[in-house]
């Protein structure tokens, strides 16, 4: 598969490791590790982060949905800012853009110029979503992907690929090596939201989903050694 401008996403929990909130120092050090290699391969590299280690949705019935949707657009600008300052640590030149004003801690959206940085050679981080409630990452990942022109989608998950049910609750649960994306917008398959889906599909913007857990995955991913899923738009 064609792999000369990627989107990685980033699974906010996967990030938290084991402690399963917040931050793992020893994750995202590793993560810049690996697209530092990747980068160094001359690929162009985008990432969009989930916000789960810090919120996931409403907190009870009671909350505006509106407003939790905000605060999760908010978990996912901390962890690109933190994410780029480590990525920045080992030689990547990085920027955070965001579809709203953040005064002067991240750059306003702007489709070319995000273009003219990964043609350069700089890392670009999505955060803050689609800046609109009632989507999430899964869309902003999807809806930038199509935007920035990108080959493929790497989603970097706390599972290592999709699965014909649960394997938390089913230990006889198949992993599948390669399936279609239409199969998850007939089945409605809990593998991206349904609408990001749907928008991958008719854009044929492929994924590879992947565990982050496992060593080099994101390398591994780009050089042929892919153990994960396969996700095809044919």
């Amino acid at each position: 598969m064609k792999m000369d401008r990627i989107m990685l996403k980033l699974s906010g929990e996967a990030l938290a490791g084991d402690k399963k909130t917040g931050f793992s120092a020893d994750v995202v050090k590793d993560v810049a590790r690996q697209v530092k290699a990747v980068h160094d391969k001359g690929i162009q590299i985008a990432v969009v982060i989930g916000g789960g280690n810090f919120w996931r949705g409403r907190t009870s019935d009671d909350m505006d949905r509106v407003k939790a949707d905000q605060i999760g657009m908010l978990a996912t600008i901390m962890n690109c800012i933190y994410t780029a300052d480590t990525f920045r640590s080992v030689g990547l030149k990085c920027h955070v853009m965001t579809p709203f004003l953040c005064g002067s801690i991240t750059e306003l959206f702007d489709r070319d110029k995000a273009i003219g940085y990964l043609e350069a050679g700089d890392v670009v981080f999505f955060a803050g979503g689609t800046g609109h409630p009632y989507f999430s990452t899964d869309m902003g990942m999807v809806l930038f992907s199509i935007e920035i022109n990108a080959d493929v989608i790497l989603a970097a998950k706390s599972i290592d690929g999709v699965y014909d049910s649960d394997p938390e609750e089913n230990p006889d649960a198949k992993k599948f090596d390669k399936m279609k994306m239409q199969d998850i917008v007939d089945k409605q398959l809990k593998v991206i939201d349904l609408s990001a889906a749907v928008l991958a599909n008719d854009n044929k913007m492929p994924m590879m989903l992947f565990g982050l857990n496992k060593e080099d995955s994101i390398v591994k991913t780009v050089s042929g050694e892919f153990t994960g899923t396969t996700i095809t738009v044919d």
